[in-house]
C-alpha cells in the first residue's frame, strides 16, 4: 500500500464506514427493519471478502473496541437496580434457565457439525443472548418499556447481560482448559498454574475492581462530575463522561486484567443512580452511536457471506435456535411462572434475536482460539437474520393473543392456575378534575411544574425516568411513571377529566403520539407541546396541537404563560409568573 494511502487509511474507513451505514441503514428502515442489519451489510461491503474497497481490519477492530466500551458504558448507564429487582422472581431463574437452554442447544449443534466442547460452549452462548439495542428499540417503537411485560423482557435481558460479563470474565481462565490459547490476548494468570488457582486470581482480581469501582467510584465520580458541571460547560461534562468511561475501561484492563467491556459497564453503573445519569447519557449519546455503528460495521467485515451459500442447512439451523429454541424455552417458562399468554408472546419475541453480546463472545472466542471461521459466520448469519426477521415476531403477537382470548377453554389449557392476578393495568390517580397534565419533568416540565403548583391549580405529572419522577414528587404533585403515549396511562391520570394537556418531553416522535391519542381520548382537550423545529411545529399542529412553544429560551417561559392562562389565571398576572420559571431540575432535558 503506498504510504500516502496508508497514511489516510483511518480517515478512508471512516468516510466509507459511514456513508455505507448511512445508505444501508436507511435501506433497512425503509424495509421496517432494524438499521442494524444495514450497518453490517455496510461492514460487508468493506470488507476482504467483497470486491472493491477493503478497510483496514487492524483499525476497524481498534475502533469497534471503543464502540464496545460505549456500548458497555451504555448498559451499565441504564442498568437499574430497582427494575431489576421488581421483576427479580422471574428474570433471574428465567434468564438462567434460557441462557442454559440455548447454550446446550448451540453445544449440541457444534457437537454435530464436529467442533470442540470449549467451541460448543462459546457457540452455544453467543446464541442465547438477545440484542440490548434491538430490544429496547422494538419495545420503545411499541411503547412496551414501561408495560409490566416490557419490564420483565428488560429485567431478563439485564440478567443475561450480566451472565455474559462472567462468562467475558472467565473464558480466558478457562481456555486452555476448553482447548484454546490464552496466550494471544491479555490475560494475566494464565500462563501457569492449574485451571482452579487461575480462575480463582481472576475472580479475586474482578472482586477487587468492583469493589473499588462500587465503594470509592461511586463516591469519587458524581463529586467529579458536579465539579465539572458547576463550570456550566456543557463541553467539559460531555468529555470528563467519555474520560470516566474509557478511563475506568482502560485502567481496569491495565491494574486488573479485567476485559474493557467490564470496565467501561462498571463506569455506566457508578453513574447509573446519580442526578447526572440522564444527563451522562444523553451527552455520550450521539459519540456511543457513532462508535457503535463502527464496532457493527467492523463486526460485518469478518463475515463471510459465502457460508449462506456454503452451509445453507446449518445456517437455518443457527435461525431457527435463535427465533424457536430461546423463544419457546422463554415463552414456557414465563407460562411457568404463571404469567398470562400475552406476557409470554411479548417475552419471547423481544429475545428472539441476538446482536451486540454475541458479537463481543465471538470476537473473545476467536482470539482464544476457541472460535473457528465458520462458526463465527454462524453467528454472524444468525445476527443478521434474526435481527431482520425480529419485527414479524412482535407482528404476531397481537393476533395470537386475540386468536386465544376469544377461545376461553384453549386458553385456560395454555396459562397456569393465577395467571389472571398478572394482568395489570396503570393504577388510576384518584381525585383530580379541571386539572392540568404534566408529560414529562426533565428542565422545560421541572420550570413549568413548580409554578403551576404555586397558583393552587390542580396537577398530575408523567414521567418515564424516575430519577425525574422523583423530582415531581418532592413537589407534593400526583406522579405517575410510563410512557403517556402507551394505552391506559393518559386515561389513568385522568385525562376526561382535565382542562389541559402539556407536553414537554423533547421526543418529538413521542410527542406526536401523545397529541394524536389525546385527540383520540377528549377530542377538546387544550394541549401545549414543546418542540425544536418548523417541521415539528406543523405536524403537532396538524394533529391537534393548540399551541406549540419553539426556541430553547422561549419553551419554559411560553408553556408555563399557556398552561396558566388555559387553567384561568388572567393574561397579566400569567405573564408575570411564568417569566420567574426556573427549572428544579437542571440536568434533565
Amino acid at each position: 500500500m503506498p504510504a500516502e494511502l496508508h497514511e489516510t487509511s483511518l480517515i478512508a474507513l471512516l468516510a466509507i464506514g459511514f456513508v455505507l451505514a448511512l445508505l444501508f441503514g436507511l435501506v433497512a428502515n425503509v424495509l421496517k427493519v432494524s438499521p442494524i442489519v444495514g450497518y453490517l451489510v455496510a461492514g460487508i461491503a468493506v470488507g476482504p471478502f467483497t470486491p472493491g474497497f477493503v478497510g483496514d481490519s487492524s483499525l476497524a477492530n481498534q475502533l469497534s473496541e471503543i464502540g464496545v466500551i460505549l456500548l458497555m458504558f451504555g448498559v451499565g448507564l441504564h442498568f437499574s437496580i430497582k427494575d431489576l429487582l421488581s421483576v427479580r422472581a422471574i428474570a433471574l431463574p428465567g434468564a438462567v434457565a434460557q441462557i442454559v437452554t440455548a447454550t446446550a442447544i448451540g453445544a449440541g449443534m457444534a457437537h454435530l457439525m464436529g467442533w470442540s466442547l470449549g467451541t460448543g460452549l462459546v457457540f452455544g452462548l453467543s446464541l442465547s443472548v438477545a440484542s440490548t439495542v434491538v430490544l429496547l428499540r422494538a419495545l420503545e417503537e411499541r411503547n412496551a418499556l414501561q408495560s409490566s411485560e416490557g419490564k420483565i423482557a428488560v429485567g431478563w435481558l439485564i440478567v443475561e447481560d450480566l451472565a455474559m460479563v462472567l462468562a467475558l470474565v472467565m473464558l480466558p481462565a478457562l481456555a486452555e482448559t476448553l482447548g484454546g490459547d490464552a496466550s494471544s490476548i491479555h490475560a494475566p494468570g494464565t500462563s501457569s498454574g492449574s485451571t482452579a488457582i487461575t480462575l480463582a486470581i481472576t475472580l479475586a482480581k474482578v472482586a477487587l475492581f468492583v469493589a473499588l469501582a462500587l465503594v470509592v467510584g461511586t463516591r469519587f465520580v458524581p463529586w467529579l462530575l458536579v465539579r465539572v458541571t458547576r463550570t456550566g460547560s456543557r463541553e467539559l461534562f460531555t468529555l470528563s463522561v467519555l474520560a470516566i468511561a474509557l478511563g475506568i475501561a482502560y485502567g481496569s484492563s491495565a491494574a486488573f486484567g479485567v476485559s474493557f467491556a467490564l470496565g467501561a459497564f462498571f463506569a455506566g453503573v457508578i453513574l447509573s443512580e446519580s442526578e447526572l445519569a440522564h444527563q451522562a447519557g444523553n451527552d455520550s449519546l450521539p459519540l456511543k452511536d457513532a462508535f457503535a455503528v463502527l464496532f457493527f460495521v467492523s463486526v460485518g467485515m469478518l463475515f463471510d457471506p459465502t457460508v449462506l451459500v456454503r452451509e445453507p442447512v446449518a445456517v437455518l439451523a443457527v435461525v431457527a435456535i435463535i427465533m424457536l429454541g430461546k423463544s419457546v424455552a422463554a415463552f414456557a417458562i414465563v407460562l411457568l411462572f404463571r404469567h398470562p399468554l400475552r406476557t409470554a408472546l411479548i417475552v419471547s419475541a423481544s429475545l428472539a434475536q441476538i446482536g451486540e453480546f454475541s458479537f463481543i463472545l465471538a470476537s473473545l472466542g476467536a482470539a482464544l482460539g476457541l472460535m473457528p471461521s465458520d462458526a463465527r459466520d454462524l453467528i454472524l448469519a444468525g445476527a443478521i437474520l434474526s435481527i431482520a426477521l425480529n419485527p414479524l415476531t412482535f407482528a404476531g403477537v397481537q393476533p395470537l393473543t386475540r386468536f386465544f382470548e376469544a377461545r376461553p377453554r384453549l386458553l385456560a389449557l395454555i396459562e397456569r392456575r393465577g395467571a389472571e392476578k398478572h394482568r395489570k393495568t396503570v393504577s388510576p390517580l384518584s381525585g383530580l378534575e379541571n386539572h392540568a397534565i404534566l408529560v414529562g419533568f426533565g428542565r422545560v416540565g421541572s420550570a413549568i411544574g413548580p409554578v403551576i403548583k404555586e397558583q393552587g391549580l390542580p396537577l398530575a405529572v408523567i414521567e418515564r425516568d424516575h430519577l425525574m419522577l422523583g423530582n415531581a414528587q418532592a413537589l407534593g404533585v400526583p406522579t405517575l411513571e410510563g410512557d403517556a403515549a402507551a394505552p391506559g396511562v393518559l386515561e389513568a391520570a385522568s385525562l376526561d377529566k382535565a382542562r389541559l394537556l402539556v407536553v414537554a418531553t423533547p421526543d418529538s416522535f413521542q410527542a406526536r403520539r401523545i397529541v394524536e391519542r389525546a385527540r383520540e381520548l377528549k377530542p377538546g382537550i387544550d394541549i401545549v407541546v414543546r418542540t425544536h423545529s418548523d417541521g415539528e411545529v406543523e405536524k403537532l399542529e396538524a394533529l391537534g396541537a393548540n399551541r406549540v412553544v419553539m426556541g430553547e429560551r422561549e419553551l419554559a417561559r411560553g408553556m408555563t404563560e399557556y398552561a396558566l392562562r388555559s387553567l384561568g389565571v388572567p393574561a397579566e398576572r400569567a405573564r408575570a409568573v411564568a417569566g420567574r420559571a426556573t427549572p428544579v431540575n437542571p440536568e434533565g432535558t
